[in-house]
């Protein structure tokens, strides 16, 4: 799809590209899938977290006037923005990861209470975890160490907001500011904890390093469980797409390799969307060898925790076989998204959500109205028997960058693309 051009003759990028997935398997099934998310798996995930003081189901909410608008069944929002008053899911996964390491370096499982009242530092002595993050990661780690009872150094890169760089400092940890992107923070942090004796927390995988980000992964399923409970409670068995949204993959493995566990060939179809500046997966998915590959560039996006080159392998060959539709969108669909969810149709909830967490709402409002977007849209039968599920994965993470984009109307929609209301409630 090319660029179109408005007055000035900038470039305006079409707001959704897509690839089928080459390398789909629906029909075939995996033993690393259903190992990963085993219904063992899911339940000592969920357990752990139970355990965790103030640990909460967070909601899932339904935008009913705007699935009517847009001719769906149904669009249902799981809303990470209150996860532990951490305004993002990615607790879940590092909390879990550091649990299992610390029960895999004592050699025998230990109560979560005992963890927690320092039984575990009493063992092992004064562990540090380390990570490289956009923010929300990060935080999370932070959070984890200090509650059971350890130390944390993490690194961001350059262009991390100081508003992330306070909320994890707050949460206990040493900060490290490295030049360059977050692959280069990937990179500093692997050289300096082997050079240090720290543990790296990380969710995306390297050569040798792959027991913690499979356990990052399985820590997300917590929020996987808790949404099929709520949606058996409106009397669903599951929803029939489901949009996540990618940086190096971990969540969007967690939520493809989840339902592919539970459902095998009837899984929900999946269409993971990315930023078009940093398109990883939508970039492997081109190559014809189904391996992961570098995106490049200075993944200069809103989208900050999306801002990822490198696909974790772990991550892609779970995303390799059971994604539908790998997607990318410019920054405007992830503005578009965090605006709509702040202005919502009178009497669908108010949501908020950060850059990274809006960009699929964002991405099937354009899916469902944009010209350009029909055939797919017909492909996957997107219409009034489709149930949507999204993941708000981060609340009001940088607020400076809320206001500017929601308070400022900051990355608008390009006229062109611009849906008038008559279009938009299919006049």
């Amino acid at each position: 799809m090319e660029a179109r051009k408005e007055a000035g003759n900038e470039e305006i990028r079409p707001p959704i590209q897509s690839v089928l997935n080459p390398y789909a398997e629906p029909e075939a099934s995996d033993d690393c899938v259903r190992a990963l998310f085993s219904p063992e798996a899911v339940r000592q995930a969920r357990a752990f977290h139970r355990q965790i003081e103030g640990y909460r189901v967070s909601p899932l909410k339904s935008l009913d006037n705007l699935a009517d608008m847009l001719n769906l069944g149904g669009i249902w929002i799981k809303d990470e923005s209150v996860r532990l008053s951490l305004n993002s899911f990615k607790v879940l996964g590092g909390s879990f990861a550091i649990y299992r390491y610390i029960l895999q370096q004592l050699g025998e499982d230990m109560p979560v209470a005992d963890i927690l009242a320092g039984r575990a530092k009493d063992k092992l002595g004064d562990l540090v975890f380390a990570a490289a993050t956009d923010g929300n990661h990060g935080r999370g780690i932070a959070w984890s160490a200090r509650r059971l009872g350890f130390k944390s150094i993490i690194y961001v890169h350059q262009h991390t907001s100081a508003a992330r760089i306070d909320a994890i400092r707050r949460n206990g940890a040493d900060i490290n500011v490295v030049p360059g992107t977050y692959d280069d923070a990937v990179r500093q942090v692997i050289e300096d904890a082997s050079r240090n004796g720290w543990q790296v927390i990380s969710d995306t995988s390297w050569e040798g390093y792959e027991d913690i980000p499979q356990w990052v992964m399985q820590g997300y399923t917590t929020m996987l469980a808790e949404t099929q409970a709520q949606l058996a409670g409106q009397g669903m068995t599951k929803p029939t797409h489901v949009f996540v949204q990618a940086g190096v993959g971990a969540l969007a493995a967690s939520v493809t390799g989840f339902y592919d566990q539970l459902f095998g060939a009837d899984r929900p179809k999946s269409i993971v969307v990315e930023p078009e500046k940093a398109a990883c997966l939508f970039a492997s998915a081109q190559h014809t060898d189904g391996e992961p590959h570098h995106f490049a560039g200075d993944l200069d996006t809103i989208m900050a925790g999306l801002a990822c080159g490198d696909p974790s392998p772990v991550a892609w060959r779970i995303l390799r076989r059971c994604t539908d539709v790998f997607a990318m969108c410019p920054d405007y669909v992830a503005a578009k998204g965090m605006r709509v969810y702040a202005t919502p149709l009178e009497g669908d909830p108010f949501i908020v959500s950060g850059e990274s967490g809006a960009v699929t709402l964002g991405a099937l409002m354009f899916l469902m109205q944009w010209d350009g977007a029909q055939a797919l849209r017909e492909r996957l039968a997107l219409d009034r028997n489709a149930q949507v599920l999204l993941i708000n994965t981060e609340g009001n993470t940088d607020p400076d960058d809320f206001r500017r984009v929601v308070w400022e109307g900051g990355d608008a929609v390009p006229e062109c693309h611009r849906m008038t209301v008559s279009r938009a409630f299919g006049g």
